[in-house]
């Protein structure tokens, strides 16, 4: 009956980071259509209002809680959210991110550098640090977070280095929680995804920096081929985990032979 449960995600609790926009609302409207109840946290509440009715999911299995991940004190307080609303979390999917302006490594600029490496690695684990002591304590224990990773963990993108480093950096934290989420029941995994058409993606069609300086137009995917992942990942027992995942619009040209 576990099993079931986890599957189909009913009465269960799910946490997810930038859910206003681009994948973390697609995921968000999937987990509700999978009957998670949903906490959306972003840094405007508006957008996350927007991702809510959009969804047109019962207003008592939404949460909307503007956090900003960056900051120790508004983690806390969204957690504290979630604690006194619903008493427990099973799911975080650790999603709120940032690309950054692009630009050589030479001339990347230090306030760059930290806003992108505040908001991709501090900010995921801070999330990730406050899951981990919810989920270790609550009854019945455990529960899963997914980091929302990229295919720029893998192999990097030209003028990209902050958010290259930080997607690199993701993955350590990814296998920290899987290997001390084990005593918990407290499962961790890692989606890599390339190529979702969001926001973020909107600039691929006219064409972005390949490796050998050309600029070329890239495809894209439709952003559900993500979010169904996400689906899959947290619909597991428990008891199963997909460590890492990779899925990425079939042609794009900068993973598989980038260089």
């Amino acid at each position: 009956m576990e099993a079931e449960t986890s599957r189909n995600g009913s009465g269960q609790v799910a946490l997810v980071t930038g859910a206003g926009s681009g994948i973390g609302a697609a995921v968000t409207t999937a987990l509700l259509a999978d009957g998670w109840r949903v906490v959306l946290a972003g840094r405007r509440a508006e957008p996350l209002r927007e991702t809510v009715e959009k969804a047109a999911a019962p207003a008592d299995r939404t949460l909307v809680v503007p956090a900003d991940v960056t900051s120790p004190e508004s983690v806390d307080a969204l957690f504290a959210a979630v604690r006194e609303h619903w008493g427990r979390l099973d799911l975080l999917f650790n999603n709120a991110g940032r690309f950054g302006t692009p630009a050589p490594v030479d001339a990347y600029s230090h306030d760059e550098w930290r806003a992108v490496i505040d908001t991709n690695l501090t900010g995921a684990f801070l999330c990730a640090q406050r899951a981990f002591a919810l989920m270790r304590e609550q009854d019945p224990q455990g529960g899963r977070i997914i980091n929302n990773g990229s295919l720029s963990a893998h192999t990097p993108r030209p003028q990209a280095v902050a958010y290259t480093a930080s997607k690199h950096a993701v993955t350590g934290l990814t296998k920290t929680l899987s290997l001390e989420g084990r005593p918990y029941r407290i499962a961790c995994g890692q989606i890599d995804i390339g190529n979702a058409a969001t926001d973020m993606t909107t600039g691929f069609s006219t064409g972005t920096v390949q490796a050998d300086g050309s600029r070329r137009a890239e495809p894209v995917m439709d952003v559900r081929a993500a979010a169904d992942a996400v689906r899959y990942m947290a619909g597991l027992p428990l008891e199963a985990n997909v460590q890492f995942l990779s899925v990425m619009a079939t042609t794009m040209p900068s993973y598989v032979g980038r260089g």
